[in-house]
């Protein structure tokens, strides 16, 4: 890890990464663009309602063909299924990067009559590429109203005040995250803040990078790993219940000990500590072989 980073700038960075913006974050890294996979299933058809069921709206055609391609590892349908995204709710995306699942949760909130609340990275004057991702994920939600709805922007960071009206959300989503958040020192009012804004019974979503069990936790996730356990008590110090976890996104093949940590697997595919110039030497073939990361999928309840 480039210790030279803000933790701001590579928290959304690594965010936007997280979130399919391959196009943003892998400027001048053509290099390490990930290579196609062959054994990869392929993208469901579109189900009959458009964005009206979620594998309708998983489907669209606002969606670019490399974001749908990462369905096979990131799994949309069945994760909102999983965290039980309904028709008509109201939700809370923490950190939406580049808008990976915001393509899927607007349209489809908006068909159903629902509503939706981006939590975008808190403003720094001093990060100006980190502003500009946030300015560009506001471009491409106004610039198609009609697909996406009304989006409530809000803002998540040391600073920030609520991220939705108290109590007003049905489900509030952390994707791809946390690690930044620890590395931040703002993972517990993460969990605050989603425990302010849902719904006595509302359900917390988690994907996150699944470290080695019986590890010492980073507290900073360096790695972008984060123990299962170590999730679950920050969410249950919170005032959180856990109320299930899958395997939807598990990927046996990750032995998360990787030279530049889990952003060594596709879709980063590092080949140098991150900053540093791509190493054009660097053999990809054993990290592409695994896939993306292995991932916990969690889902937690705001207590009654």
């Amino acid at each position: 890890m480039d210790p030279a980073f803000s933790w701001s700038r590579r928290g959304l960075l690594l965010a936007a990464g997280a979130a399919g913006a391959s196009g943003l974050v892998g400027c001048g890294r053509k290099k390490d663009e990930p290579a196609a996979k062959a054994e990869a299933p392929k993208p469901a058809a579109a189900a009959k309602g458009g964005a009206s069921t979620l594998a309708g709206a998983a489907a669209g055609d606002w969606r670019t063909s490399a974001d749908k391609a990462r369905d096979a590892w990131r799994h949309p349908v069945q994760s909102l299924e999983f965290w039980e995204i309904r028709p008509g709710q109201t939700v809370v995306e923490f950190w939406p990067g580049a808008g990976w699942y915001t393509d899927i949760l607007a349209p489809f909130l908006a068909s159903t009559g629902g509503k939706l609340y981006e939590a975008v990275l808190e403003a720094d004057p001093a990060d100006p590429a980190a502003a500009e991702i946030v300015a560009a994920f506001r471009r491409k939600l106004e610039a198609k109203p009609k697909i996406y709805g009304k989006v409530d922007i809000t803002t998540f960071g040391r600073g920030s005040g609520p991220v939705a009206p108290a109590a007003s959300a049905d489900r509030v989503l952390f994707l791809r995250n946390l690690h930044n958040w620890m590395a931040g020192g703002i993972a517990e009012k993460a969990f605050k803040d989603a425990l302010a804004a849902l719904k006595p019974g509302g359900i917390l979503g988690v994907e996150e990078h699944r470290g080695e069990p019986g590890r010492v936790q980073d507290v900073l996730a360096a790695d972008g790993y984060v123990q299962q356990a170590y999730v679950e008590q920050l969410a249950k110090e919170a005032g959180f219940v856990l109320a299930g976890s899958s395997e939807i996104n598990a990927n046996p093949k990750d032995t998360k000990d990787h030279p530049f940590g889990v952003w060594t697997l596709p879709p980063t595919r590092l080949s140098a500590p991150r900053g540093d110039p791509a190493e054009p030497d660097f053999d990809h073939a054993k990290y592409d072989a695994i896939g993306e990361s292995d991932r916990m999928t969690l889902k937690f309840v705001k207590p009654k």
